[in-house]
């Protein structure tokens, strides 16, 4: 495992400075990174690394989302309003919708087998877009009309929506009962988890303000990091007892910690954690690239090329609907079209469940998430480093870039 990761260190940052010479983004390169070091290729990542894949690279989620919950003003969230709470939802069931609408004719697969297809499809990419918006907040670019704050907490939210519809669809496609109250998951499960991430966002809080100097700021950053951790554990350790989201427990405790600790702590808690960033981001990437199987993407066709397409345009009007009568510009809801075009985690993490359970369509399935990791990662990521300062303005500036 040590061999494992110091490849993923040491290849996976050089295949990023490379891309990023080239004029791609750094994912770019550690996701082709992760191919040639994956089990379907050269192999070189050994067994015990690929076992804890998923561990290893939600421990690297966390560090990203720590960053995104000291960089969310709460104040900017309440600003945005009603956009914020629909792009939870709303992109996702339109590119469901498209999914049940034309897989059955792309592929002959049943409405319940097109749903379960959506909904693998449905996530947009934490992992590829919430490090671009914490540094859009950081950079103050689009922030006055709160763009980047909105796509920070709406693509989190709609990898909780999507998880929980996944499931549901999968037991209706196996012939299985799926109750309706199987939906009340969804809110129960952002409630839980806002509610257990600030309550301990404020017994941190209140614990580092009463120690003071004595905790040093490498303790403090090991402190939080120990505690988001431990939240996120928690989603595995209560699921089948009670409805809990990690990721936005994590969340919620650091938006909490920026108001306990003020601007200096936190801007001194986000230097360090941006450094952790460095190490995370290449473990995250080239796992997720390890995890892709570029014969299912073969095997996939001219149909799945097809049918992702179609499934984007379905979220991209889910998303225009979302920001229609707000006051953003042209430019900025373009903006946010093309952020919520990346997928990546969600994909890899359930692409394969439908085949593991034996189901139908589950080589389909994973096809087709693969596909999707492929061409919507490295797209989604351009798209969005591009068109950032010709689509939003910059906060300080007189007028838009």
């Amino acid at each position: 495992m040590l061999a494992s990761l110091g490849l993923i260190f040491i290849l996976g940052l050089s295949a990023a400075a490379l891309a990023k010479k080239l004029g791609l983004p750094r994912i770019i390169g550690m996701l082709l990174c992760g191919i040639l070091l994956g089990p379907y290729a050269l192999g070189w990542l050994g067994g015990e690394t690929l076992a804890v894949s998923a561990e290893l690279r939600r421990m690297a989620l966390v560090i990203i989302l720590l960053r995104a919950g000291l960089t969310l003003d709460l104040r900017d969230l309440r600003r945005v309003g009603r956009p914020a709470v629909l792009m939870a939802f709303l992109p996702a069931l339109f590119e469901i919708g498209a999914c049940v609408l034309l897989a059955p004719a792309i592929f002959g697969v049943s409405r319940a087998e097109a749903a379960v297809l959506g909904a693998v499809l449905g996530a947009v990419s934490p992992a590829v877009v919430v490090p671009r918006m914490v540094e859009l907040i950081e950079t103050r670019r689009g922030t006055r009309q709160g763009v980047p704050q909105m796509i920070l907490a709406g693509a989190s939210l709609d990898d909780v929506f999507v998880i929980v519809i996944f499931s549901s669809f999968v037991a209706m496609a196996r012939g299985e009962a799926a109750s309706a109250l199987s939906l009340a998951r969804i809110p129960v499960s952002v409630a839980l988890g806002v509610a257990a991430g600030a309550a301990a966002g404020m017994l941190l809080g209140a614990f580092l303000a009463r120690r003071g100097e004595a905790v040093r700021p490498g303790e403090r950053t090991v402190l939080v990091l120990g505690l988001a951790l431990l939240l996120m554990a928690a989603e595995t350790a209560l699921e089948g007892v009670v409805p809990f989201s990690g990721l936005l427990a994590v969340m919620g405790m650091a938006a909490v910690l920026r108001i306990r600790l003020g601007e200096a702590q936190t801007q001194r808690l986000c230097a360090q954690l941006g450094e952790l960033w460095i190490a995370a981001e290449a473990l995250l990437f080239v796992l997720v690239g390890a995890a892709v199987d570029v014969r299912y993407m073969l095997a996939a066709g001219a149909g799945a090329v097809a049918l992702i397409l179609g499934a984007l345009a379905g979220r991209s009007l889910g998303v225009c609907l979302c920001t229609a009568g707000t006051p953003f510009t042209g430019r900025e809801r373009l903006f946010c079209v093309l952020a919520y075009l990346p997928k990546a985690t969600v994909q890899a993490a359930i692409g394969g469940v439908p085949l593991a359970l034996g189901m139908p369509c589950g080589d389909l399935v994973l096809s087709v998430a693969v596909l999707s990791i492929l061409l919507t990662a490295p797209l989604g990521a351009i798209a969005i480093d591009r068109s950032a300062p010709r689509l939003l303005e910059q906060e300080d500036a007189s007028k838009s870039i």
